[in-house]
């Protein structure tokens, strides 16, 4: 599991220190730089894997964009390097990256790498060394050496198969394909039945995973029952486009030849919730990945409770998974157990400067005796200002 991150002159993020938990939620304002560190960790991951260009930014989720709008530009002179660094118990990878601004190349060059395992130096590479392909990182190269359970192994595994993942209803429904598919689910989504299908299959042999079909079942409470099929005929006009795998569900409302609807036309709401347990709960999901706007689509006491499954499925699965995910509703955060140091709340904000600020929530004394006294739970104490990252409109 990743530790701590460092950033430094990455969009809005000047320079940055995060300490990390397996669940981490950042709430902020829009435009305050929550998404700028989810993207950071995955230029990072980029690096790791040994080249850093457009393809391999795009299939790990991140928004494409020149130079100029990757690094940060705040002072006279736009810094030349962006840098990040990432650390576990044992091992530690950093990288510093540098693009042109006048005439950007389709590779960024590695101008600093190091990765260090049980302190002992496997790559130190410096800017003046002489090495021929500068777009090439060497960590990379070393991995096909290593011993797969080496600590500096674990993590370059660990950052390269990161993704920031934007589910979207169109890619839910199977409507539209998904541009960067994979296992479980895509990027946007897409094959969500088939994730569903094969999560199914491992109820009988985990417990947690048939506790969590059960809880998303409370969490609807129109649906009966859901599963996946393929014969579609009778719940699907032919003038839509028809995946392999449908996902079906029972309405408990409705007669029973009548009440099997399809993602096609449930509520987008479940779709979520089935595509957050399908990525958190597959053992073919990345041990470390974010969600991007984890709260879209879901009503207050909906997020509040999934967020509560969560947390439960992230930290008692047996993946040891690592999650970052964003969010703007407040209601989030009462379904959050703070007192579980394994979740953790980060508020963001833009200083005076327009510096990305990310700071952890802990809970002191004088939050205790707002909340215990005047009974108000976090998403009234972020609202009312008690936690920072709160929009100023």
């Amino acid at each position: 599991m990743l530790k701590k991150i460092k950033i430094s002159s990455f969009k809005s993020i000047v320079n940055q220190e995060i300490s990390l938990g397996m669940m981490n939620v950042f709430i902020g304002a829009n435009g305050s730089g929550k998404s700028n560190f989810l993207e950071a960790i995955g230029v990072l991951s980029a690096a790791a894997a040994g080249r850093v260009d457009d393809e391999a930014l795009q299939r790990r989720g991140i928004r494409l964009g020149t130079p100029r709008l990757y690094k940060s530009a705040f002072e006279e002179k736009i810094p030349p390097h962006i840098f990040f660094e990432a650390l576990t118990d044992t091992a530690k990878y950093s990288v510093s990256l540098n693009n042109p601004l006048e005439n950007p190349k389709p590779a960024w060059q590695y101008q600093t790498e190091e990765l260090v395992s049980n302190q002992e130096s496997i790559v130190n590479r410096g800017p003046h060394r002489d090495i021929k392909n500068k777009e090439q990182g060497l960590a990379a190269l070393k991995l096909v050496e290593a011993d797969e359970n080496s600590p500096d192994a674990v993590l370059i595994n660990l950052l390269r198969n990161y993704a920031v993942y934007t589910p979207n209803t169109p890619v839910l429904r199977g409507i539209i394909p998904d541009q960067q598919t994979r296992e479980p689910v895509g990027l946007s989504g897409g094959r969500l039945a088939e994730g569903l299908k094969d999560l199914q299959s491992l109820v009988s042999k985990n417990e947690l995973i048939e506790d969590a079909f059960d809880e998303i079942l409370a969490l609807i409470d129109w649906i009966n029952d859901f599963d996946t099929t393929s014969n579609v005929n009778a719940m699907l006009s032919p003038s839509i486009a028809r995946p392999k795998n449908v996902i079906r569900f029972s309405d408990r409302f409705m007669k029973g030849d009548y009440n099997h609807l399809t993602a096609y036309d449930a509520s987008e709401g479940v779709l979520y919730i089935l595509f957050c347990a399908v990525l958190t709960l597959s053992p073919n999901s990345p041990k470390c990945l974010a969600i991007d706007n984890l709260d879209q689509t879901l009503n207050p006491r909906l997020v509040l409770n999934l967020t509560r499954l969560l947390g439960k499925w992230i930290t008692e699965g047996d993946s040891q998974r690592q999650i970052f995910v964003t969010v703007h509703n407040p209601a989030v955060l009462d379904g959050l157990r703070l007192q579980d140091d394994r979740i953790r709340l980060f508020t963001v904000d833009r200083n005076n400067r327009g510096h990305t600020e990310i700071s952890r929530v802990t809970i002191t004394e004088e939050l205790l005796d707002l909340s215990n006294n005047k009974g108000w739970p976090l998403s009234r104490l972020w609202v009312m200002g008690h936690l920072g990252g709160v929009p100023n409109v």
